[in-house]
């Protein structure tokens, strides 16, 4: 016996042993979740020049009938599949007909195209530009010069490989007179296809004539180009289903126990990471047993158009299979046609115009985003919806021990970013119980004034819309360095309206030194002593020490004695080094910017601490802030508060781009709240959301989800304003108390270090006078004021 053949030995196993492995290996890479691509189907042509035994869908030419789809033709589908939220365009055709009939080629020659998969090109091209819609093409076999044409303007592609057995392609087999499914000729597509980095969709039809060795031999071939390449994305398991008026019409199909045979070898010999992937349309009824096999997607499901391969088989209602897959402890997702491993590493497997829509549609994780909320826009935030009657025991088990105090692996909070449904539900109710037991039932809020001196800046970080050179009117606003006269008045006037605060930060000006700074916290403090300065990121204060040759630990003790009272936790981003090197590369890195900080607590100075996030981090990063910001504060104590700041897409450079996504999903931006109550325990007991990216509907869930503090009235906003944001530039006390006490909750107002307000400053801050029209000095040649 060969060593091939003893290792096969493994699948001749009872059935039940199969599949419970199979399942096990699914779980240890895919957890919960069932993925599918809510997708449009455009059968560009029917005509093929193959004849399979068992296929309906190919025709012959016949007078009257269109050859080809018209592009009014197939951009009515589209815009149909994208008026019902379809994500994906499955453009699906029969191999090369004008090889085979005149009537194909004089219908391409009146289209302006010599071959199909030109004019399938184009078609992919203007559905994407016209719809947004992400094409994925199955043509057949192809060429190198047709697979990386059809790169250019498709999201992936894909060829059923079907069966390597060449026995079928002889007389009497179902692929005789068939010369695409040749085994040879579509290994080659798949190979071409890898050396391409084009993520491809591949598969195998069972019940054709093939034996359960031969079933093995494909799943092999297609295991063996993986490891080379790394590109097949998933691997379909279709079942051969009879169909009238062909050649097995009568034939028998495969029966339950064969497919679930062949769904869980295809795991076991494919491994945990493969998406693998029954047609639910083809085994009505059934489901349980299919994810028990060891499937982890569904396929592409329409709520618009058939399976034109497959007419006879309905779609289930994709409400329904998320409720059938609810009911076998599954979560089911939407991907889109590129799956997420892809999506991730965009810029390597595809085409820039491709990358740029596909993270403009994706999650963090690489999944379809699941509404179209954004941070900044005014759209109400969706109601979560939850299925799953139970919840995760890893994801129980994690949250009971960060309750308790315990510091979390990074994977363990990695994994509660991933929740949805249920154990998105279980992570918010339990961060609500936490902040409850913490902060009880009040939420706090500072009336505050935002003065951002100056927004022309010398560094070009890509996510910001607010920062200008001298001169530069392209973006939003112009350029404006604020005279100290105005800086002054904003802070007279802003005691005048109840604010015990002024929150100062601007770009980093080229004639600003570590002088500057000390300047306007003096004159502050000349006008407004009792004002409380809270002012001034880790970039400012590290630019400020290097201009006048001081250690970052004297030049913070300097701006103490002139006035200042905490540092804003800004300029973090994120604290991941990799993700520091695309978005803001000539900035301060993570050890510096934790440094800062250290330095601060040391001198007496306390600090808030952030993290900008939704744009081209992965929720590992998130995760290691988290856990950088617990092990400052474990060693220092000095942090006030954890203020998730949601990316705001609208206006920043790096999505204009086309390199970031549109900030995080609601899911995401509500988790972060949650899973920082949750990970910080008990070291920061204070969890701030943002209004002016959250909107106040989406502030109030995040606190009833983990927060217990909604932040400064701000007075005037002009950094998220820049970026695209849609609320206000203030939110006045007598409106926040509104909205706390709208959800239960008691409001307090509180100064800048979280102790209760004087009750002569809540007095002015609730008949405030209208604002006088800010001045924005317009650029000068600027001395260091000293």
């Amino acid at each position: 016996m060969t060593a091939g053949r003893q290792t096969r030995r493994r699948f001749d196993a009872p059935l039940a042993e199969l599949t419970a492995e199979a399942a096990a290996l699914r779980d240890s890479a895919h957890g919960r979740l069932l993925s599918y691509s809510r997708k449009v189907f455009i059968p560009l042509t029917k005509l093929c020049r193959d004849v399979c035994h068992y296929c309906t869908f190919a025709q012959v030419p016949r007078k009257g009938r269109p050859i080809y789809l018209s592009p009014g033709e197939v951009l009515a589908i589209a815009r149909a599949g994208a008026a019902a939220g379809c994500t994906e365009a499955l453009f699906t055709l029969g191999d090369k007909p004008e090889l085979r009939y005149q009537a194909a080629r004089d219908a391409l020659k009146a289209l302006g195209h010599e071959t199909t998969i030109s004019y399938l090109t184009a078609m992919c091209a203007l559905v994407l530009r016209e719809t947004g819609l992400l094409p994925h093409a199955n043509p057949g076999v192809m060429t190198r010069e047709e697979v990386a044409s059809l790169r250019k303007v498709t999201a992936s592609q894909g060829i059923m490989l079907e069966s390597t057995s060449e026995r079928l392609c002889d007389r009497g087999g179902v692929h005789y007179g068939s010369p695409d499914k040749h085994p040879a000729v579509r290994l080659e597509t798949l190979r071409l296809a890898g050396e391409l980095k084009v993520p491809f969709t591949t598969g195998i039809l069972i019940g054709i004539g093939e034996t359960r060795d031969e079933r093995i031999d494909a799943l092999e071939a297609i295991a063996d180009l993986h490891a080379a390449h790394g590109h097949v994305q998933e691997v379909i398991v279709q079942n051969f289903r009879a169909k009238p008026d062909t050649r097995l019409a009568d034939s028998e199909e495969p029966d339950l126990e064969d497919l679930l045979w062949t769904i869980a070898t295809a795991r076991l010999i494919l491994g945990p990471g493969m998406n693998i992937q029954a047609p639910p349309n083809l085994s009505p009824g059934v489901y349980q047993k299919l994810i028990d096999a060891g499937l982890n997607d569904w396929g592409g499901l329409s709520p618009v158009t058939p399976d034109h391969v497959n007419p006879e088989a309905p779609w289930p209602a994709i409400a329904e299979l998320a409720r059938k897959s609810a009911d076998t402890g599954k979560l089911l997702v939407n991907r889109l046609p590129v799956y997420p491993a892809y999506a991730r590493a965009a810029d390597i497997w595809l085409a820039p115009d491709i990358a740029a829509r596909v993270r403009s549609m994706s999650d963090t994780e690489g999944f379809a985003r699941d509404d179209d909320w954004a941070p900044g826009n005014t759209k109400p935030p969706p109601a979560p919806l939850v299925l799953a009657s139970s919840v995760d025991a890893g994801i129980a088990g994690i949250i009971e021990r960060a309750t308790s105090g315990e510091r979390l692996a990074l994977n363990d909070i990695v994994r509660l970013f991933a929740a949805r449904d249920a154990d998105y539900r279980h992570i918010t109710q339990a961060a609500d119980a936490l902040r409850r037991a913490v902060s009880g039932a009040v939420v706090r809020y500072v009336v505050n004034r935002n003065i951002n001196y100056t927004n022309i800046c010398y560094f070009r970080c890509k996510f910001c819309a607010f920062s200008k050179g001298r001169t530069h009117e392209g973006l939003r606003g112009s350029p404006y360095d604020l005279a100290i006269e105005e800086i002054t008045r904003r802070a007279i006037e802003a005691w005048d309206r109840g604010a015990t605060e002024v929150c100062l930060q601007g770009g980093i000006h080229p004639d600003y030194t570590g002088a500057t700074y000390e300047a306007i916290c003096r004159a502050i403090k000349a006008v407004v002593p009792a004002m409380h300065i809270h002012a001034f990121s880790a970039l400012e204060v590290t630019q400020g020490a290097a201009t006048v040759g001081l250690p970052i630990e004297a030049f913070l003790a300097k701006l103490m004695a002139a006035g200042l009272g905490t540092l804003p936790g800004t300029a973090a981003e994120i604290l991941d080094d990799e993700i520091r090197a695309i978005i803001c590369p000539d900035k301060i890195n993570t050890r510096q910017w934790l440094d800062v900080q250290r330095a601060a607590h040391r001198v007496g100075l306390r600090t808030t601490s952030t993290i900008m996030y939704g744009h081209v981090e992965t929720s590992r990063s998130w995760a290691k802030h988290l856990l950088a910001l617990r092990d400052l504060q474990a060693e220092t104590g000095g942090f006030t508060e954890f203020v998730p700041l949601p990316f705001v897409h609208m206006e920043a450079p790096m999505y204009r781009l086309g390199m970031a996504r549109p900030g995080p999903t609601l899911r995401e931006a509500v988790l972060m709240h949650s899973i920082g109550r949750l990970a910080l325990h008990p070291l920061i007991s204070n969890i701030q959301t943002s209004w002016v990216k959250m909107g106040l509907a989406g502030a109030a869930v995040c606190l009833k989800s983990g927060a217990n503090d909604l932040g400064g009235t701000l007075m005037n906003e002009s950094i998220s304003r820049a970026a695209g944001t849609q609320h206000g530039q203030e939110f006045p006390p007598h409106e926040m108390e509104a909205l706390i006490r709208s959800i239960g909750r008691e409001p307090m107002q509180r100064d800048t270090l979280y102790r209760p307000a004087p009750e002569e400053r809540r007095a002015a801050s609730m008949t405030p006078a209208d604002l006088e029209p800010v001045v924005l000095t317009p650029p000068r040649r600027k001395a260091a004021v000293g």
